[in-house]
């Protein structure tokens, strides 16, 4: 059996582009984290929405700065 050569499921030329939308949209996240931590009081602030908002934003500026890499040329 011959070896096959592994391909990414994403194509090359896509990279550029989703590394900026997903920074932009991870950056957006990040705001509104902040924006949330800023502007609620104390007693008003709910742990599951803070959790919610990091999380999504931590998901996007990984794979932002993965793709960000990637577009570069370091292979990751």
């Amino acid at each position: 059996m011959a070896a096959k050569a592994i391909s990414s499921p994403v194509p090359v030329d896509w990279y550029p582009t989703l590394a900026v939308v997903m920074v932009a949209v991870g950056l957006m996240f990040t705001a509104s984290f902040f924006i949330y931590e800023a502007t609620s009081s104390r007693r008003s602030r709910s742990l599951a929405k803070e959790i919610t908002t990091a999380a999504i934003a931590s998901v996007f500026l990984g794979f932002g700065s993965l793709f960000v890499l990637l577009a570069s040329g370091v292979y990751v």
